[in-house]
């Protein structure tokens, strides 16, 4: 776990965020779990975006309704993020990976960018 910043003003004590509160606290494979929910918010807002019914989605992603269920509501345990790159092409988006050096010598991240 990473040692947050602190911050004191009237008595309260701030914390640094790290970004990833799955790392602040304390869970195995943070970074996986933090990218799955990114993704699964930016495909949630792409589905909804399309305007289906629970069925027509499960149509279109190869999903049985109560799975469809579980990924709207942001129950990924059973979802990969390879499973979540998968639904954005099924849904007519393509994914593209870029890949570059951090700044110094830092551990790298992963983020997730949608085109406009």
């Amino acid at each position: 776990m990473q040692k947050a910043a602190k911050a004191q003003m009237n008595d309260t004590t701030f914390l640094r965020s790290s970004g990833n509160v799955f790392a602040e606290l304390g869970l195995a494979q943070s970074e996986e779990i933090k990218t799955k929910l990114v993704l699964a918010m930016r495909l949630n807002e792409r589905i909804k975006a399309l305007h289906l019914k629970q069925s027509e989605i499960g149509a279109r992603l190869g999903l049985a309704q109560p799975n469809v269920s579980a990924l709207l509501n942001y129950r990924l345990d059973n979802f990969s993020s390879e499973k979540l790159l998968e639904f954005f092409n099924a849904i007519g988006y393509d994914v593209d990976f870029l890949i570059r050096p951090t700044a110094g010598s830092q551990r790298g991240t992963t983020q997730v960018l949608m085109a406009a």
